[in-house]
């Protein structure tokens, strides 16, 4: 068993898709399309390579939890790297500055 991909929904498929493009520079939009999730409209795109991905949907409302706080819900997923000033590089040239 492995973890074949993660869904998130987003309410910037743009910016979602420049920030992992930075981090994952061999990974590719491997398919998208248009669809309705519980009556709205969506854009979706499977980001990533041949083994695993991120799922977008574009039909996000409201504001992400606070990640100081201790609401239910997602706080992170991870990856391994064997080179993070490399990944670090790439984020900061991307224009996204690191926060921890």
């Amino acid at each position: 068993m492995y973890l074949e991909h993660v869904n998130l929904v987003v309410d910037d498929m743009d910016a979602m898709l420049d920030f992992y493009r930075a981090v994952f520079p061999h990974w590719r939009v491997r398919d998208e399309g248009r669809g309705e999730w519980y009556g709205k409209p969506r854009k979706w795109v499977h980001f990533g390579d041949d083994e695993h991905y991120l799922a977008f949907s574009d039909h996000g409302e409201g504001a992400n939890r606070d990640l100081k706080g201790h609401s239910v819900g997602l706080a992170h997923f991870a990856y391994a790297t064997d080179n993070l000033d490399a990944v670090v590089a790439r984020l900061n040239n991307a224009g996204y500055a690191i926060a921890k």
